[in-house]
Order: structure tokens, then sequence, then C-alpha cells
């Protein structure tokens, strides 16, 4: 006698409903143990500073213990790398920076996908890149700056915390833009390329406001110019690239969470409400503005959105600025 075939399909039914079930009841008893964080670049940065004021808490907030850990090189990618192969469970976290949307054209053979392995939470905030230089260099302006690249052609130099960082692709906007030559000369984070120009061995760095601040606000920093369209509020009497009459220099720093591509979409929810929970809290909200962070209330899809843009965008500005891997 064969299996009653209405009784096959109830049972086939129902094994289909369990997988989905257990999913959801594992969504929802996120999270059950310690997340790992990485940040792909080194401690100090913004991104990093940023996610670890945040993070901690978070980590409060959610009961578990959340640890931070810098992976860096290949401009992020090793770190962003970690994230993509990882269990998508919500156990492994990528706080990244805007240079997450320029890897795809920097580095076309990086191990991952930037758009179809990652799943976007929530962004922790923006703010301005701030051209710096040495107080010994004597420049009280931009164009000042400017002037003398120009009356050089190749002579002035520029740092970056690496190559494709967000702090090389703003002093990119800014060369093109000014139409001027220089060398740029990478680091493997903000800490050295600062020390460089604060001794005068570099010229100048488009440094992330978050990390350049102290200095600032100590002098061993000039600030001649930011990359937002408005000025920082941190910085008020510092005019932006484009008052300064560079059209299309400006250039706005991000710091977002994101997770691997196939993380359930309610442990994405989750985590998008709690860190944003937090962001709203004004004991966070009063940390990051001190460190010349923006709030970004952006959602899981409308920051996919953005990336995917960005990427778009970016390319033709990494061709016209001949920016390679390496250089």
């Amino acid at each position: 006698m064969g299996f009653p075939r209405r009784q096959f399909l109830r049972l086939a039914a129902g094994a289909a409903v369990l997988p989905a079930v257990s999913r959801l009841a594992w969504a929802q008893a996120w999270p059950a143990r310690l997340i790992r964080t990485i940040v792909p670049f080194t401690p100090g940065t913004a991104t990093d500073i940023i996610a670890r004021t945040v993070f901690e808490l978070l980590s409060e907030r959610l009961g578990q213990s959340i640890i931070v850990e810098n992976r860096t090189g290949a401009g992020g990618t090793i770190g962003a790398t970690v994230v993509a192969k990882a269990d998508p469970d919500g156990y492994t976290i990528l706080v990244n920076s805007s240079s997450h949307t320029i890897i795809p054209s920097l580095y076309p053979n990086a191990p991952y996908n930037t758009t179809r392995d990652f799943s976007g939470v929530i962004p922790l905030g923006s703010l301005s890149n701030v051209l710096v230089v040495s107080p010994s260099k004597g420049f009280k302006s931009l164009r000042e700056l400017v002037a003398a690249a120009r009356a050089k052609a190749g002579a002035i130099t520029y740092a970056s915390a690496g190559v494709g960082s967000a702090t090389h692709f703003s002093a990119e906007r800014l060369r093109l833009s000014a139409d001027f030559e220089g060398v740029h000369v990478p680091f493997r984070g903000a800490t050295e390329a600062q020390t460089e120009v604060m001794t005068g061995r570099i010229d100048f760095y488009c440094a992330a406001l978050t990390s350049a601040l102290p200095l600032i606000q100590e002098g061993k920093l000039i600030p001649l110019a930011v990359s937002t369209p408005k000025r920082a509020s941190a910085l008020p009497d510092v005019p932006t690239t484009l008052e300064a009459g560079f059209a299309n220099s400006d250039y706005t720093f991000w710091v977002a969470v994101f997770v691997p591509a196939k993380t359930p979409k309610a442990i994405v929810e989750k985590l998008h409400q709690e860190t944003f929970n937090i962001l709203q809290s004004g004991n966070v909200r009063e940390k990051l503005a001190t460190l010349g962070v923006d709030p970004m209330p952006v959602n899981p899809a409308e920051l996919d959105a953005l990336v995917k843009a960005e990427i778009t965008a970016n390319a033709a500005v990494i061709k016209a600025a001949n920016m390679r891997a390496g250089s």
C-alpha cells in the first residue's frame, strides 16, 4: 500500500516550515554569546575610535561582550574579507568607513564582492576630512597651499592612512579639482600620517576630523579647510573646500556597520534598532559630537543603496586620479 498523498504533502509542508521557524527562534535569541567586530584599520583611526565609542555601550545594552579587533592591510580588504567569509550568524560584524565603496575599483580582484557579500546595518555617523598642515609651513589658507603646489609641479607631498583610504580619496578629489600634481605618501594609519605632517616632512594630510581634532586644538596642526559641503560644527571658523573655490572637491566621510550578506533579516533589524537606540542616547550623541561626528539616520536598505551609488560615482574619480593599489 502506497504512502497516502495527502499525508505526504502535509508532512512535506511541515518539514519546509521547520527551518524557517528554527531560524526565527535563533534570530530572536541573538545575541547569546560574544560578538566580534572587525575594524579594517589601525587603532586611533576615526573608524576605530567611533566603533569603540558606540560598541562599548551597545555591549552593555545587549548584555554580551563585543570585542573590537583591528585587522589591517590591503586598503581594508584583509579585515573585510574576514567578515565576508564568516558565518552569517550575527557574531562577526564589520565596521568600515566610506572607503568600503572605493575598494571595487581600486582592488577589482579582492576576495569578496562589496555589494553581494555584505548587508548594510546602520551608519554610526558622518564627519569631515580636514586638510591639515604643520604650523612651520606658514600656509594661512587652502588657496595659498594650492598656489604653492601649482608653482612647483609635482613637488608637494600629501599623506594618507593607506592607498584607497577615505583620507587618500579626499585628497585626490581636491587635487583633481584644484588642478595640481603632487606625490602621494601612504602610511599604515592616521597616527603615522599625522606625525609626518606635524614634523613638516609631509606637506599636507586630509585627516578624518575625529583623529585630527585634538592635535588641532593643541596647535600642533593647522586646519585649512574641511571636505564636507557644510562647515564642521567642531570647526565652525574653518571654510569648506567648496568655499575656497574648488568645485566638486567635497567629500563626506562616513562610518557604518555591515554583516555577511546571508545574515537573517531579523538579526540585521535587531542590530540596527539596538544600535540606533544607542546613537540616540544623549551620552553617545554628546561623545560623538565632541569627536566631530554628525548623525546619519539611514536604514539598512538605504545604506545598501548608498553603497551602490558611491561605488559608481567613485569609479570615475579613481580613473581620473589614476589611483592604483600599491601606489
